[in-house]
């Protein structure tokens, strides 16, 4: 099991001690840090910022949204972080949600999943640079066709000037539903499981399984990287820990999606809190946040968290690794945690 830093994305202001958490996660022996977007701070300035202060860890997006830029953005900004990293970015990818993409981005949301595969098809044409990059799909045509409205007709194929350091810089897809999961497993590199629930895991795997075997599928279960975000806190009030992410269950699950589409909502009824979802999402939706939170049960909150003792939660770790996790990216926002899980993964690596 590896570990990475999730540093997600931004609040009201930057993460007041990111540097010094980037710092403890190269020194502790991790192996990636990651950021994300929302509708605020954005993936990419981050992780360029504070990753010029490091020399070994990769650097991931987990997510960038697809409809934050177009493939070919995409690509040029991967290619640029790519050089000027020595070769260590990871290309993390989302479709978000209908609220963000409709209401942020002002895009339409439908056919997330061939959306999601013409993207990242144009994605590694670029990174390829064997031609100059073309598209007939549906949803990112290159060059843009002359029949359509505001078109010039001027349009023409390119190539990127600058040669991409890698050609096959991973890419790795956020999927939560049986088709996208399956479909990440045949055409990325690795899967970004938002949240992973180990009552989940066998049904998790048939997904993956499905994607593995179709016809062309990129890679096998043996050199694919299933990368989970968990809430890893070292404590002995585990009820603590609880209440500490109790808000951010309810968000995810309540405001975080529209009352008719809500993707987290959906995977938490998988895990069977159906009931405490439908609560959860009408209190939110009414602006009742308070009551909201309170309706979270604590084993709901527990599902998606690894919590206890340094030796519970390297059993718990060993739980998530066994049922196909090879990546824990944790949202650890204290350096003594870091220190601590960094501890753990190099004695497990000095035990095999």
């Amino acid at each position: 099991m590896r570990f990475a830093l999730q540093l997600g994305y931004w609040g009201a202001g930057p993460i007041p001690n990111a540097p010094e958490l980037v710092a403890a996660a190269e020194d502790s022996g991790f192996d990636a840090v990651f950021t994300a977007e929302s509708w605020g701070s954005d993936a990419y300035t981050p992780l360029s910022w504070w990753g010029a202060a490091t020399q070994r860890v990769r650097l991931g997006t987990a997510v960038a949204q697809l409809s934050a830029r177009p493939p070919t953005s995409l690509a040029m900004a991967a290619l640029t972080l790519d050089h000027l990293s020595g070769g260590r970015h990871i290309i993390g990818l989302g479709v978000s949600g209908p609220q963000v993409v409709e209401g942020w981005y002002g895009q339409p949301f439908g056919k997330p999943l061939a959306r999601t595969r013409e993207y990242v098809q144009v994605v590694r044409d670029v990174l390829a640079r064997s031609e100059r990059v073309t598209n007939d799909g549906e949803h990112y045509p290159l060059p843009y066709p002359a029949e359509l409205p505001g078109s010039t007709g001027l349009g023409k194929p390119l190539k990127s000037i600058t040669h991409p350091l890698r050609a096959d810089i991973p890419i790795w897809l956020g999927a939560e539903g049986p088709r996208n999961v399956a479909q990440t497993a045949e055409i990325a590199d690795g899967w970004l499981a938002v949240f992973f629930s180990l009552g989940l895991a066998e049904q998790y795997n048939t997904w993956l399984d499905e994607g593995f075997a179709r016809p062309g599928a990129r890679r096998s279960r043996a050199d694919f990287e299933v990368a989970a975000n968990a809430q890893v806190v070292i404590t002995d009030d585990v009820g603590a820990a609880i209440d500490r992410y109790r808000p951010s269950t309810a968000l995810y699950v309540g405001g975080m999606g529209a009352k008719e589409k809500n993707f987290h909502a959906d995977l938490y009824r998988r895990m069977g809190y159906g009931d405490a979802v439908d609560e959860i999402g009408r209190l939110f939706q009414a602006g009742r946040k308070a009551e909201a939170l309170a309706a979270v049960p604590d084993e709901m909150v527990r599902e998606t968290m690894i919590a206890g003792t340094l030796d519970e939660v390297k059993d718990q770790v060993a739980q998530w690794e066994a049922a196909g996790v090879t990546m824990l990216m944790v949202t650890a926002r204290d350096v003594g945690t870091i220190r601590q899980l960094g501890a753990l993964a190099s004695a497990a690596e000095n035990r095999t």
